[in-house]
């Protein structure tokens, strides 16, 4: 019986090749759509779960209290990590200190290579539960000693076994290469450490590290810890939540205490989806994007199943006659049904194969649209366990209204031609293609209100020139120590007009202070600075544009102890003529005259208020050199000759660069990725939704033929048929843009509320999707509507 039913339906699909095309692709795109989404939504519910230790795996995080708002962080002071090592032994297995990921040169020989990494204490591997390819986890316990990962080691080494090897870090330190681990997977917080050096020594590489080691008030570093096998992490949060605070007051550090800082833990399982916090409180992050496209998915994966009813149904009367024979013959209701699933499970299945080859040949783009690295796991069971549960399910919701629908014809009204189909039924599928076309236009619209945000965003004046800038992070002193040769050989090579050096690069602020006082401070208020030293000619060569006063000059002496401050320091100091003014330092002896105010530099996240920022001269330390190339000479030219010069002072390093509008453009990332798999999904979802269309609109016309060729013998135009036929679908659309606009409106309006610089949701944008999904709409019927209206009435009424 199942085999006639399969014969039957194959015969079907090679009859009505147009029809099947649509079905068999329409279901495709729908399937290979949830299969992508499927995969990213795994690939994000898997971070960080690769740790054999994951569910006792925990950040120190810590809440600091600013004019009485709550800020969370993730830096941490090192005393910290040594308190919870002795006082709360028992409740952590591990604690381990961390710097922050940072490039490093690494040398062996003459093969020189910039790697990412840590440095970490001597726990480390056991806590995060390195893959050990070669050595032992134990390989910190030594200062001189390193780990590195296996696609680094190949890199350095080759062949060659890389274990007891000395390789040199940033030209300073020989280092033994005691154990090489195998690379952290890509959807880990870890994923960018391709090295981990020994945390003993990494504190006595700098003076300012060697003070952190008593600073509670130096918040410059990562805390990580292990939870004992029977502790408790809410109870472990209570218990050191003022571990901090508490010696703070012991030190009478005024400032510090002002804060009211308080230590939590953060599990692992929320490092990637649970990551933002606003005033003190857990609000969520990538978990909304999961939802969200996980909404999308189910959506689209519908709209495909839709389209396969409307397609099925609008081709009743074509079926109505077999149904009617076949019923006559003693063919039971049940016995039908089977037949119509049967026909959508062996359709679907063809969808299911074809939307397998659609996401193989995506999935390259996926992931780079995506950042991710993900595969298709095509030799794990569930895998395939998983794939023919979605081919069954789909076809379940794909066949069921056919099914039903068309096993409920009366053999006896179908056989003498007196099948007829109300307005009534009709009703179904038009409110199927208002869901479609509520779903696109929702799709539409956010995808729209996301790319303006964007825009909106790249389009706010940024207060300084990053046209032909590039800077250079200093991994080791050797430029810094000749900076005036270096400089006069730039600048006398042609590459450049400008150079200078800071402690910051201009898309960042890698330094903050606080505890400064001022003419008219209010002794309630707190502040925090970022702060940023820099060489001579640092406004000269990034364009500062200054609003009041000038800029650090060598024709004054004193201007070492000046500050250049931005507008948001003068608007929160309440400073209306702030030069002249002094700033000093609670407990110190510093002061300092403000000798120039400039712009707001957008240097952090260009969503979010410019922070108040003092910049001072400090031309002893320059971790970043600044570069503003030469515009008549071209940029490779610059280039090339600007890494001679380098590489004449320090040969040692690779010349690396980064170009400040390329990194700056790099801060909208999250939102452009976000923005393009929209603007994909909807595009996806309209091309669904209009096959959609296509079928009511051919279902349409099947009805009503003979009124058609009624109304062409008493003398309709075409143009009359057309609008009669096409008037039905523009309501449709009409009616599904009202519910999915206020829709629209609410999610887009509260997705806008994450950022504090934005735009606004335009008037504009809900006329333009309207008028759009009406033109789309026309589009698609018009195929259809101008098809019935050019026919022959004769043959129309004959066949009638």
């Amino acid at each position: 019986m199942l085999r006639n039913y399969f014969k039957i339906a194959l015969r079907n699909l090679v009859k009505h090749k147009v029809f099947s095309f649509i079905n068999i692709g329409g279901l495709a795109v729908g399937m290979a759509v949830a299969m992508l989404i499927g995969l990213w939504i795994w690939d994000e519910l898997s971070f960080n779960k690769h740790f054999a230790n994951y569910d006792r795996l925990v950040q120190v995080m810590q809440n600091q209290t600013f004019n009485g708002k709550i800020n969370t962080q993730t830096a941490q002071p090192m005393p910290l990590g040594y308190e919870l090592r002795s006082s709360y032994k028992s409740d952590f297995k591990y604690i381990v200190l961390s710097s922050w990921t940072q490039e490093h040169i690494i040398a062996n020989g003459e093969k020189k290579l910039s790697i990412e990494g840590n440095f970490m204490q001597a726990e480390a591997p056991e806590m995060l539960t390195l893959h050990m390819l070669k050595g032992s986890r134990n390989g910190l316990t030594d200062p001189s000693s390193i780990l590195i990962s296996a696609s680094y080691a190949e890199k350095l080494f080759g062949d060659e076994d890389p274990i007891e090897k000395v390789i040199k870090l940033d030209n300073r330190h020989s280092l033994k290469v005691t154990g090489v681990y195998k690379d952290f997977p890509f959807n880990t917080s870890f994923r960018g450490v391709k090295f981990i050096g020994a945390w003993d020594l990494y504190v006595t590489t700098e003076p300012w590290l060697k003070r952190a080691l008593t600073s509670w008030g130096n918040n410059s570093f990562q805390l990580f810890g292990q939870l004992a096998p029977n502790a408790d992490i809410y109870k472990v949060s209570a218990k050191i939540k003022y571990s901090k605070f508490n010696k703070i007051k012991l030190t009478d550090d005024v400032v510090g205490t002002s804060f009211k800082p308080t230590i939590f833990l953060h599990p692992a399982s929320k490092w990637h989806l649970y990551s933002e916090f606003k005033n003190g409180v857990n609000v969520g992050g990538s978990i909304e994007f999961v939802w969200m496209f996980g909404l999308i998915g189910v959506f689209v994966l519908l709209l495909a199943c839709i389209n396969f009813m409307n397609l099925s149904t609008a081709r009743s009367e074509k079926r109505a006659k077999e149904v009617g024979v076949r019923k006559s013959m003693g063919s039971l209701r049940r016995q039908l049904i089977v037949q119509f699933f049967s026909e959508s499970l062996m359709i679907v299945s063809f969808a299911f194969v074809l939307a397998l080859v659609f996401v193989v040949l995506s999935l390259p783009l996926f992931n780079e649209v995506a950042d991710k690295r993900m595969i298709i796991p095509w030799n794990k069971p569930v895998f395939w366990v998983i794939g023919v549960g979605f081919t069954l399910v789909t076809g379940l919701i794909a066949g069921s209204y056919p099914a039903l629908y068309l096993s409920s014809f009366q053999p006896v009204k179908v056989l003498k031609g007196k099948l007829r189909v109300g307005k009534l039924a009709l009703l179904p599928r038009k409110v199927l293609v208002v869901l479609q076309f509520t779903v696109s236009v929702v799709l539409i619209i956010g995808t729209i209100v996301v790319f303006r945000q964007i825009q909106y965003a790249k389009d706010r004046p940024i207060g300084y020139d990053r046209n032909g800038l590039i800077y250079s992070i200093m991994k080791t002193p050797d430029i810094v120590n000749h900076y005036d040769a270096v400089k006069n050989d730039v600048i006398n090579s042609g590459a450049a007009i400008e150079m200078t050096a800071s402690q910051s690069p201009v898309t960042e602020v890698w330094s903050n202070s606080s505890g400064f006082t001022w003419k008219g401070k209010d002794p309630n208020s707190q502040d925090d600075f970022g702060i940023i030293g820099v060489f001579y000619d640092y406004g000269k060569t990034i364009g500062w544009q200054f609003t009041k006063g000038r800029d650090f000059s060598k024709e004054f002496k004193t201007d070492t102890t000046a500050f250049v401050i931005n507008e948001a320091a003068a608007e929160f100091m309440g400073l209306k003529d702030p030069v002249g003014e002094i700033i000093g330092s609670v407990g110190g002896p510093e002061r300092y005259k403000i000798v120039g105010v400039v712009k707001n530099m957008v240097m952090s996240s260009p969503y979010n208020p410019v922070k108040p920022t003092l910049f001072y001269l400090n031309s002893g330390r320059g971790d970043v050199i600044t570069v503003k190339l030469n515009p008549k000479v071209s940029s490779k030219e610059s280039l090339v000759k600007i890494e001679t010069i380098f590489k004449k002072y320090n040969p040692a390093v690779p010349f690396e660069y980064k170009f400040a509008d390329f990194e700056y453009n790099k801060k909208f990332g999250a939102e452009e990725r976000i923005g393009k798999l929209s603007s994909v999904f909807a595009c996806l979802a309209v091309f669904i939704s209009c096959l959609g269309l296509f079928g009511l609109a051919s279902f349409t016309a099947e009805q009503r033929t003979k009124e058609i060729g009624v109304r062409k013998v008493l003398g309709a135009s075409v143009m009359n048929l057309w609008g009669l036929l096409s008037k039905d679908f523009v309501k449709l659309v009409i009616i599904s843009c009202l519910i999915a606009i206020p829709i629209a409106y609410y999610f887009m309006h509260e997705w806008l509320q994450r950022y504090e610089y934005r735009s606004t949701i335009a008037w504009w944008i809900f006329i333009a999707t309207v008028i759009g999904a009406m033109m789309i709409t026309l589009l698609t019927v018009s195929f259809q509507a101008v098809k019935a209206a050019l026919a022959n009435p004769v043959k129309s009424l004959r066949t009638e």
